[in-house]
């Protein structure tokens, strides 16, 4: 089983967006030494809470900061641009780190409605020509546009012998659909939309799947939250940090990431305490045993291929331990020092 990170660059309370930039630089660096296989950096805009807005900036330097890791985006949020200008950017980073790059492709916004409009100049993007966009930007990055397109002779530069590899992610069966349909690699968003809508989506991703020139199999991952520690007693404890950000988030709380004691201090109401229970369902948590279980129970429902791990505790210490806990549970293959 394949094992990789999605780091959201999370703010925790107390840490500038500078300093919660720097963590993932680390992270990365103990993520390549660890053995994990790739290395995701998502897009947020206008977050109080999330520091990466450009994450095709922050792939150069992961890549150049660690060996073996691939490295990419989880993902680019491709309504928002030209397709041949992420083209561009993707073959600048493969030029930079050949056969290490990851392009994940994503069509949901990101953000508020005002940030969107902000971010598209002023007119709402909406997702509606996603396909054509995606259809357009492997075009560029292959060199495969058909005669009769109208940009058949533009060149993403630098060419090369290798390419990205292109992901759809998503958390329904929109993209699911889309990546069958045109052969390209799928990851479900679990941490999004946990349950069994997820299994139907990424089994019926590799029913319909239309064999490609890129791949001519499909490959499927599915992202998942994680907290790993020495004991579920430990584990219980950082999930509260997780509860009460889900909370925040559903009340409209923008703010960093709260720490293990405002966590615990929050005094719930009936009504919030059924709410984060019924998010519980988003987390597999627990010591490294447990969630080794899950985990690899999980991916069979899923019949993935490679789990794409999120943590997000209140420090950065305990976000690096869970890693670190997972790599041994899961035996990865340490790179030496």
């Amino acid at each position: 089983m394949k094992l990789s990170v999605l780091d959201q660059s999370p703010i925790m309370t107390g840490a500038t967006p500078a300093q919660a930039i720097a963590e993932t630089i680390a992270l990365a660096r103990l993520a390549d030494r660890l053995g994990f296989h790739r290395y995701w950096l998502a897009e947020h805009h206008s977050s109080n809470t999330l520091a990466d807005p450009c994450p095709e900036i922050l792939v150069a330097r992961v890549a150049a900061e660690t060996q073996r890791i691939r490295v990419g985006t989880g993902g680019v949020l491709l309504p928002y641009y030209a397709p041949l200008k992420v083209a561009e950017q993707f073959r600048m980073l493969e030029a930079l780190s050949p056969g290490r790059i990851d392009l994940g492709l994503g069509r949901a916004p990101g953000s508020g409605p005002r940030t969107a409009q902000a971010m598209a100049a002023g007119a709402y993007p909406t997702a509606e020509n996603f396909p054509e966009q995606v259809m357009d930007l492997v075009g560029f990055l292959d060199r495969t546009l058909p005669a009769s397109h109208p940009y058949a002779k533009v060149r993403a530069n630098p060419t090369g012998e290798t390419s990205p590899e292109v992901w759809l992610l998503g958390s329904s069966d929109y993209s699911a659909g889309l990546a069958a349909h045109l052969g390209l690699r799928f990851a479900f968003a679990d941490f999004i939309a946990p349950g069994s809508e997820g299994e139907n989506v990424t089994r019926a991703y590799r029913r319909q799947y239309q064999p490609s020139t890129r791949e001519p199999e499909p490959v499927a991952a599915v992202g998942v939250a994680v907290i790993c520690a020495e004991t579920r007693e430990l584990a219980e404890r950082y999930a509260k940090v997780t509860d009460l950000r889900r909370l925040h988030r559903a009340q409209g709380v923008e703010g960093p990431i709260p720490t293990l004691e405002q966590a615990e201090a929050y005094e719930y109401s009936p009504q919030e305490h059924a709410y984060v229970m019924q998010e519980r369902a988003r987390l597999n948590h627990g010591s490294p045993e447990e969630v080794h279980e899950k985990l690899l129970a999980l991916a069979k429902r899923f019949e993935a291929d490679e789990l794409i791990v999120l943590t997000a505790t209140g420090d950065y210490a305990s976000r690096r331990r869970s890693y670190e806990l997972l790599a041994q549970v899961f035996g990865l293959q340490a790179q030496a020092a």
